[in-house]
């Protein structure tokens, strides 16, 4: 049976309000497949009476699920008790609860293909406290299915944009550019462009590095020592990709029109951009594992966690997303 797993991630933050908001509404039954949240079912019913929702929880099983979705009405599987269910701060006794939802959700969509993964906004910050070499979803999700790269996609109606890095500082972006990771990423994007959304002929604008795309070897020499050849040498396998650009006119509304994804060299070369444009309504999609997983395009917001401001329409295109993928 086909069913999305929802992981909210950090209990102190929006994840938990974002699930009870949308159970609470009229998405809930319009969506066609069952959804199950793993969380603890009192965090679930103490925060929805902070947030003036009246819902129920049931344990997960075979019979519920054929019902699919009941408005007010969450589906659970629960692994743990989080520790402390206050919204706003973050605590370090719910590290190991957040991240035990995680890896259990991922095992759940690698055993079956019939099952899709949406994962809510978790704080790094407070899962480093207990496990120090985390850096995030994407990577988790690579560890755990073994698998050889993994790509980090965030896309929108307007703006479809990947990553050749994620989360690594700076300063150590430039030594992680090389031609086989490069070329490794660049064939799963353009493979998964054409399966998960449909282009047929994908085309791909790739990102410079440096400044004005290193303008000849002026500013720096990784365009032309890898970018550039490795642009010609994709192109002659039928890889629709640009030389590398300038990012500073990268995302004109011309060009924009022309491309169907930007592939950029790291993190915040070309988010802020995805963000400006689609912010709410983006999600992230992870390409290169064998399962579908897809996710918020926001944090934790533990600002206003608990106050029933949080917008969930990036949550609803994510499980938009995974329904059509699975």
């Amino acid at each position: 049976m086909k069913r999305l797993i929802y992981s909210p991630g950090e209990p102190s933050g929006i994840g938990i309000d974002l699930i009870i908001q949308l159970a609470t509404s009229d998405f809930w039954e319009k969506i066609k497949l069952p959804i199950i949240v793993l969380a603890d079912p009192l965090l679930l019913i103490n925060r929805a009476k902070l947030l003036k929702r009246k819902i129920t929880v049931v344990k997960a099983c075979e019979d519920n699920l054929i019902r699919q979705n009941k408005r007010a009405q969450i589906k659970t599987i629960t692994l743990s008790k989080c520790k402390n269910h206050t919204p706003g701060k973050l605590f370090k006794a719910n590290a190991s609860y957040t991240l035990k939802n995680l890896d259990h959700g991922i095992k759940l969509a690698l055993d079956d293909k019939n099952t899709a993964l949406v994962t809510g906004p978790l704080s790094k910050e407070n899962i480093i406290k207990v496990e120090k070499d985390f850096t995030g979803h994407t990577e988790r999700i690579q560890e755990l299915t073994n698998s050889d790269d993994v790509l980090m996609l965030l896309a929108s109606n307007r703006i479809k944009v990947a990553l050749a890095t994620t989360h690594i500082p700076l300063k150590d972006v430039a030594a992680s550019i090389n031609t086989k990771t490069l070329k490794t990423k660049i064939e799963i994007l353009n493979k998964e462009l054409k399966s998960k959304f449909g282009i047929s002929k994908p085309k791909i604008k790739m990102l410079g590095l440096n400044p004005h795309a290193g303008e000849g070897g002026k500013i720096g020499v990784e365009e032309t020592e890898i970018l550039y050849p490795l642009a010609k040498e994709l192109r002659a396998k039928g890889i629709n990709i640009s030389d590398p650009v300038s990012a500073d006119t990268a995302f004109t509304k011309k060009n924009l029109a022309q491309t169907d994804a930007y592939f950029a060299m790291y993190h915040d070369q070309a988010l802020p951009v995805l963000k400006a444009l689609s912010f709410g309504s983006s999600i992230n999609i992870t390409l290169g594992v064998p399962i579908i997983r897809t996710s918020v395009d926001h944090g934790v917001a533990l600002d206003i966690a608990g106050t029933g401001n949080a917008d969930p329409s990036s949550l609803i295109e994510a499980f938009k997303r995974a329904q059509r993928l699975v």
